[in-house]
């Protein structure tokens, strides 16, 4: 079956063909960086009227690539959630009109298990139970998928998102919007000892959550502590050896963080596999950190390519493949909602014809 998967949870207009779920025949993404990076961060109101203008033709040149007619298409998936309310409204009213006017299965699908499912596109079959973190600019989760389809939540973020810690504090630096990816650049330069930031605990003794609101505050206080001054307009990053070294000290901290609560959950978890993904699964050291601990584990990772680790279509179809399967169906009364917790609600039901 080919699948036309349609995203605009936030800033980036996708759309994609995929086939049973697992075959990439197209992924087409129209980023709005440009459009947000004035500002340093996403505005709504952009990224919705950018989605109203991108979405057909996003949709037009998928099935091009894909090499198939809107004839071809056998259902359609689409981002329900959770993500900016306008922005989420622009791509399922799209996606609701696209399946109306053919008759086609319409099913409205979780972003976060769209990341999961990312890792199953054009590889090899993933073993089950599976540990699953997913770790973006709004998210940062650790999930138990303990058959395809499945998912409980084991840890999540209390406050900031790993990613957004990225992009405070690139913007403290002077370094623009995104910022994950040039402190990824930076780090990779810079010696990760000279800023050593503890990992926070909690009174409560969660072992599986996350916090990196604080990591981010005892990078601004470093800030503070040696005159770090952030990087003026033309002025080379790179050049900066106290611009590299706090990077490389935050990047570190940000890592032993992840890893720490996927080998918390080995502990007591039985799993045969772990899977990373999200936007910020495409930092280098990250992808480095979870190769070994594979190794040490003795587990095959699964991390998706770098154009599906961050926000995409193709992702969506996958899980509206899988949606589609378990016998999920929605109909004219879809609509957004950006409250939406993977894993927080018990054990998943058919929605038919909603």
């Amino acid at each position: 079956m080919f699948i036309l998967g349609v995203e605009t949870s936030c800033d980036e207009t996708s759309a994609a063909v995929v086939e049973d779920g697992r075959r990439v025949l197209s992924n087409i993404v129209s980023s709005q960086i440009a459009s947000h990076a004035p500002y340093g961060g996403v505005v709504p109101e952009i990224a919705s009227r950018q989605h109203l203008l991108n979405l057909a033709p996003v949709v037009r040149r998928a099935l091009d690539d894909a090499g198939v007619d809107p004839g071809d298409i056998g259902a359609v998936a689409v981002t329900r959630g959770p993500g900016l309310i306008g922005a989420l409204l622009a791509g399922v009213s799209f996606a609701k009109a696209f399946a109306f006017a053919r008759g086609l299965p319409l099913v409205g699908v979780d972003h976060i298990e769209g990341h999961i499912r990312a890792c199953f596109l054009d590889g090899p079959p993933v073993p089950h139970p599976a540990l699953a973190l997913v770790v973006s600019g709004g998210h940062t989760s650790l999930f138990l998928s303990e058959a395809e389809g499945e998912y409980r939540l084991l840890g999540k973020t209390r406050d900031d998102a790993a990613g957004e810690a990225y992009d405070k504090l690139a913007k403290r630096l002077g370094l623009g919007y995104p910022g994950g990816p040039i402190l990824d650049r930076l780090a990779q330069r810079g010696n990760a000892e000279r800023h050593l930031f503890s990992l926070p605990h909690f009174s409560d003794g969660a072992r599986l959550d996350f916090s990196f609101s604080g990591l981010k505050t005892q990078a601004l206080r470093r800030i503070e502590a040696e005159a770090v001054t952030p990087v003026e307009r033309g002025e080379d990053p790179f050049q900066r050896e106290d611009v590299r070294d706090l990077a490389a000290g935050f990047q570190s901290a940000v890592v032993r963080a992840l890893a720490r609560a996927v080998e918390r959950a080995l502990e007591t978890t039985p799993a045969s596999s772990i899977l990373l993904t999200g936007g910020v699964a495409a930092n280098s050291a990250l992808r480095k950190r979870f190769a070994a601990l594979g190794e040490e584990r003795g587990l095959p990772v699964f991390t998706p390519t770098i154009a599906l680790s961050t926000d995409n279509a193709a992702m969506i179809a996958a899980a509206g493949w899988v949606a589609l399967r378990r016998g999920d169906r929605d109909g004219p009364g879809l609509t957004a909602d950006t409250g939406l917790r993977l894993g927080e609600s018990g054990p998943r039901r058919s929605r038919r014809h909603r």
